[in-house]
Protein backbone atom coordinates (compact mmCIF):
# COMPACT_ATOMS: atom_id res chain seq x y z
CA UNK A 1 0.00 0.00 0.00
CA UNK A 2 1.50 3.32 -1.07
CA UNK A 3 1.50 6.68 0.60
CA UNK A 4 -1.17 9.23 -0.26
CA UNK A 5 0.11 11.66 -2.90
CA UNK A 6 0.66 14.53 -0.45
CA UNK A 7 2.55 12.31 2.01
CA UNK A 8 4.72 10.90 -0.79
CA UNK A 9 5.49 14.41 -2.04
CA UNK A 10 6.31 15.60 1.48
CA UNK A 11 8.70 12.69 1.93
CA UNK A 12 10.28 13.34 -1.48
CA UNK A 13 10.68 17.04 -0.64
CA UNK A 14 12.27 16.14 2.69
CA UNK A 15 14.70 13.86 0.89
CA UNK A 16 15.58 16.60 -1.63
CA UNK A 17 16.17 19.04 1.23
CA UNK A 18 18.43 16.57 3.02
CA UNK A 19 20.35 15.89 -0.20
CA UNK A 20 20.76 19.64 -0.82
CA UNK A 21 22.10 20.21 2.70
CA UNK A 22 24.48 17.26 2.38
CA UNK A 23 25.78 18.44 -1.01
CA UNK A 24 26.39 22.01 0.23
CA UNK A 25 28.30 20.83 3.29
CA UNK A 26 30.27 18.15 1.48
CA UNK A 27 31.33 20.63 -1.22
CA UNK A 28 32.64 23.13 1.35
CA UNK A 29 34.42 20.39 3.31
CA UNK A 30 35.97 18.95 0.15
CA UNK A 31 37.42 22.29 -0.94
CA UNK A 32 38.83 23.14 2.50
CA UNK A 33 40.26 19.70 3.27
CA UNK A 34 41.86 19.40 -0.18
CA UNK A 35 43.33 22.89 -0.11
CA UNK A 36 44.66 22.83 3.43
CA UNK A 37 45.48 19.16 4.03
CA UNK A 38 45.45 17.29 0.71
CA UNK A 39 42.55 15.10 1.85
CA UNK A 40 39.20 14.36 0.26
CA UNK A 41 36.09 14.18 2.41
CA UNK A 42 36.08 10.39 1.98
CA UNK A 43 39.74 10.11 2.98
CA UNK A 44 39.12 12.25 6.04
CA UNK A 45 36.11 10.07 6.88
CA UNK A 46 38.14 6.87 6.71
CA UNK A 47 40.90 8.28 8.92
CA UNK A 48 38.34 9.64 11.37
CA UNK A 49 36.36 6.39 11.61
CA UNK A 50 39.50 4.32 12.14
CA UNK A 51 41.01 6.71 14.67
CA UNK A 52 37.84 6.51 16.76
CA UNK A 53 38.15 2.74 17.16
CA UNK A 54 39.67 1.41 20.37
CA UNK A 55 42.64 -0.14 18.57
CA UNK A 56 42.50 2.24 15.55
CA UNK A 57 41.57 -0.55 13.13
CA UNK A 58 38.58 -2.24 11.50
CA UNK A 59 38.00 -5.06 9.07
CA UNK A 60 37.58 -3.82 5.53
CA UNK A 61 33.87 -4.76 5.40
CA UNK A 62 33.23 -2.90 8.66
CA UNK A 63 35.04 0.14 7.30
CA UNK A 64 32.94 0.03 4.10
CA UNK A 65 29.78 0.07 6.17
CA UNK A 66 31.03 2.83 8.46
CA UNK A 67 31.95 5.21 5.63
CA UNK A 68 29.02 4.16 3.42
CA UNK A 69 31.06 3.17 0.38
CA UNK A 70 31.05 0.01 -1.71
CA UNK A 71 33.67 -2.63 -0.97
CA UNK A 72 35.53 -1.78 -4.18
CA UNK A 73 35.47 1.98 -3.55
CA UNK A 74 36.70 1.40 0.01
CA UNK A 75 39.51 -0.82 -1.25
CA UNK A 76 40.64 1.84 -3.76
CA UNK A 77 40.45 4.55 -1.11
CA UNK A 78 42.39 2.49 1.43
CA UNK A 79 45.02 1.71 -1.22
CA UNK A 80 45.51 5.43 -1.91
CA UNK A 81 45.86 6.17 1.80
CA UNK A 82 48.18 3.19 2.23
CA UNK A 83 50.37 4.48 -0.62
CA UNK A 84 50.63 7.76 1.31
CA UNK A 85 51.61 5.81 4.47
CA UNK A 86 48.49 7.03 6.30
CA UNK A 87 47.01 3.53 6.69
CA UNK A 88 48.26 -0.01 6.70
CA UNK A 89 46.51 -3.32 6.12
CA UNK A 90 47.31 -6.63 7.70
CA UNK A 91 45.78 -10.08 8.02
CA UNK A 92 43.73 -10.84 11.11
CA UNK A 93 45.89 -13.06 13.33
CA UNK A 94 42.94 -15.29 14.32
CA UNK A 95 41.15 -15.44 10.94
CA UNK A 96 43.49 -15.35 7.94
CA UNK A 97 40.56 -14.41 5.68
CA UNK A 98 40.04 -11.12 7.51
CA UNK A 99 41.96 -8.01 6.59
CA UNK A 100 42.28 -5.16 9.04
CA UNK A 101 42.95 -1.55 8.13
CA UNK A 102 44.72 0.58 10.72
CA UNK A 103 45.67 4.25 10.94
CA UNK A 104 49.41 4.86 11.07
CA UNK A 105 51.09 7.51 13.21
CA UNK A 106 51.33 9.71 10.10
CA UNK A 107 47.61 9.20 9.48
CA UNK A 108 46.74 10.20 13.04
CA UNK A 109 48.98 13.25 12.76
CA UNK A 110 47.33 14.39 9.51
CA UNK A 111 43.88 13.75 10.99
CA UNK A 112 44.80 15.83 14.05
CA UNK A 113 45.85 18.66 11.74
CA UNK A 114 42.72 18.38 9.56
CA UNK A 115 40.13 17.99 12.32
CA UNK A 116 39.99 21.69 13.32
CA UNK A 117 39.51 22.60 9.64
CA UNK A 118 36.77 19.99 9.26
CA UNK A 119 34.98 21.11 12.40
CA UNK A 120 35.21 24.84 11.58
CA UNK A 121 33.98 24.36 8.01
CA UNK A 122 31.15 22.10 9.16
CA UNK A 123 30.05 24.66 11.75
CA UNK A 124 30.23 27.49 9.24
CA UNK A 125 28.38 25.54 6.54
CA UNK A 126 25.59 24.66 8.97
CA UNK A 127 25.33 28.28 10.12
CA UNK A 128 25.01 29.46 6.51
CA UNK A 129 22.46 26.75 5.75
CA UNK A 130 20.41 27.76 8.81
CA UNK A 131 19.92 31.18 7.20
CA UNK A 132 18.09 29.61 4.24
CA UNK A 133 14.38 29.10 4.92
CA UNK A 134 14.28 25.79 3.04
CA UNK A 135 17.22 24.34 5.01
CA UNK A 136 16.80 25.88 8.46
CA UNK A 137 14.28 23.29 9.76
CA UNK A 138 16.70 20.50 8.94
CA UNK A 139 19.67 22.33 10.51
CA UNK A 140 17.55 22.96 13.61
CA UNK A 141 16.68 19.26 13.76
CA UNK A 142 20.40 18.43 13.60
CA UNK A 143 21.07 20.86 16.44
CA UNK A 144 18.56 18.98 18.59
CA UNK A 145 20.24 15.62 18.06
CA UNK A 146 22.42 14.40 20.89
CA UNK A 147 24.93 11.58 20.80
CA UNK A 148 24.60 9.26 23.75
Amino acid sequence: MGLPDDAAEARAQGWRTLAALHARIEDELERALQKQHGLSVSEYGVLDVLARQDEHHLRMNQLSNAVVLSQSATTRLVSRLEDRKLLERYLCPTDRRGIYTEVTAAGRELLDQAQPTHDAVLTSALEKAAELPELSPLVNALDRLTVS
